[in-house]
């Protein structure tokens, strides 16, 4: 019998996918990032007034110290946990790797509001955490943070953890193990194979880890909302009030351009690291 082919796609078909693609990223980012871009500059009046009330007030340069003072640590705190759970899972051995893939991979299903509430319910003052401090008899505020930036920041971790596993397992599966056992088989004890060869190997997923967990916790806004009981508000949140309660398009436009140059910064600075990184390692 014979094979009936289907007729490749014809010159128009062609040009029509060459071009969905970029279409689709102009509709979907292009066009609505130049709208919040014009809002910022033309709401309530043309101008910068709302790039000057920013840098003015004072009460927003705190949102903004404190978004990238809770981004900062959160992500100082991910990256070695998720560091660990990635080097067990790809070194470890089969019951070890098995159970660091259900650590990883189940917070996937379970929804960022509810892990929130959960943490809620540990942390509060007189929840888990404060019966637990009680029992061992210690200060209940040594375990229980309460609606706080700690809250918030355990909450976070506890999110990026998984996202910054990712890459950095990618990396660590890619690193011929028969370096390691040459490094073993000169003289060199396990820790300095670990510290000298497996480690500046493993060393572009640590950097996209960083960029990773760092980017995703610019734009949390549920978990800081929850945790923080409204003590602790970041950018993200700000950007909420400002558009959807007190109708100041402009001002969360602002915020939102400045979010994404949060964002640009992040990425300039990890591409460059890494070009610096393999510059010196050639």
């Amino acid at each position: 019998m014979a094979i009936i082919s289907k007729p490749p796609l014809s010159p128009i078909g062609m040009q029509i996918m060459l071009w969905a693609l970029p279409a689709l990223l102009v509709l979907a980012y292009v066009l609505p990032f130049a709208g919040v871009a014009l809002r910022s500059v033309t709401r309530p009046a043309p101008g910068l007034e709302n790039y000057v009330r920013i840098v003015a007030s004072p009460d927003l340069r705190m949102i903004l110290y404190r978004t990238v003072l809770i981004c900062g640590v959160s992500t100082i705190l991910t990256v070695p946990l998720a560091y660990i759970l990635a080097y067990y899972w790809v070194m470890g051995r089969a019951v070890t790797s098995r159970l660091m893939e259900i650590c990883i991979f189940l917070p996937f299903w379970i929804s960022v509001l509810v892990r929130a509430f959960g943490w809620m319910v540990i942390l509060r003052n007189n929840g888990l955490a404060s019966d637990l401090a009680t029992f061992l008899g210690l200060p209940a505020e040594m375990l229980a943070t309460g609606r706080s930036a700690n809250s918030v920041v355990i909450g976070m971790v506890h999110f990026m953890v998984p996202f910054a596993v990712l890459p950095m397992a990618s990396v660590m599966r890619k690193i011929d193990h028969r370096v390691l056992l040459a490094a073993n088989g000169l003289g060199a004890a396990a820790p300095y194979v670990f510290w000298r060869v497996f480690l500046p190997m493993s060393a572009p997923g640590i950097y996209s880890a960083l960029s990773v967990s760092f980017i995703l916790s610019l734009g949390f806004f549920v978990t800081p909302m929850v945790l923080g009981g409204g003590r602790v508000t970041m950018i993200a949140e700000a950007v909420f009030v400002q558009m959807f309660q007190t109708a100041n398009w402009g001002l969360g436009s602002a915020l939102g351009i400045i979010l994404m140059l949060f964002v640009l910064a992040v990425l300039w600075l990890v591409r460059s690291v890494v070009k610096l990184d393999q510059s010196v390692s050639r």
